[in-house]
């Protein structure tokens, strides 16, 4: 996350802590939630790893940093165009024509995923991190740069996170969906010097919107048979 180590860990508890009393209001309410409750609990572990990146650029410590990292853009590259399409799948209800659809998204979010982080793990020197304007930046290489321009790259990553939200059957969902796209918005007009760490810290934020979602069950609008 921006400006320092203390604030990563805050926030990385916050959502922790948030995501923790989702969890436990999914499992009261209907475990339909409980993918889209561990969100802000995913959030949280990713701005601890980031914390740990600060830890390591503060120490001078070159392989906490590396960890940190590739912790850090497990999330970004694999767990959330993976995760946030299989939340939205699971949460549809039984016999709805968009599951099949989701799940696809999903599929294709785990591939796109692997390609971008595995051949992290062979080429750590592709993984560099920089402070930029009190923010990390992440400059690294990314195995699809050799085929396609990384724009093209960007643009099929946000597709894959934000058009399942999109594509719910339950409102509330969908604002989810306008609530990432206001996120990218803002981090590509204003924030784009360290846009991937902006990008996770906001869309962790975002991810509170959850949290009010699951609370007052806004789901049994749709389907008040299912979430009653």
């Amino acid at each position: 996350m921006c400006m320092s180590e203390p604030v990563s860990f805050v926030a990385g508890g916050m959502l922790l802590a948030g995501g923790a009393y989702a969890a436990w209001k999914a499992y009261k309410i209907n475990m339909r939630y409980f993918p889209v409750a561990l969100m802000p609990v995913l959030a949280g572990i990713q701005q601890m790893m980031e914390g740990h990146v600060w830890m390591g650029l503060n120490d001078a410590d070159p392989d906490m940093v590396w960890w940190g990292a590739m912790g850090f853009i497990f999330f970004s590259w694999l767990m959330w165009p993976t995760w946030i399409p299989f939340a939205i799948y699971f949460l549809e209800p039984p016999g709805s024509k968009r599951k099949r659809t989701l799940l696809m998204f999903a599929l294709s979010g785990l591939a796109l995923g692997l390609t971008l982080y595995i051949p992290h793990l062979a080429n750590p020197d592709w993984v560099k991190v920089a402070i930029n304007n009190h923010s990390i930046a992440y400059e690294d290489t990314m195995f699809l740069d050799y085929f396609i321009p990384r724009e093209l790259t960007y643009l099929i990553y946000v597709f894959l996170i934000v058009t399942p939200p999109l594509i719910s059957t339950y409102l509330h969902m969908r604002l989810f969906g306008l609530t990432l796209i206001a996120v990218i918005a803002v981090v590509w007009i204003f924030l784009s010097y360290a846009y991937i760490s902006f990008f996770c810290l906001l869309a962790g934020v975002a991810t509170l919107h959850l949290i009010y979602i699951i609370v007052h069950n806004k789901c049994c609008r749709e389907c008040p048979e299912i979430f009653r």
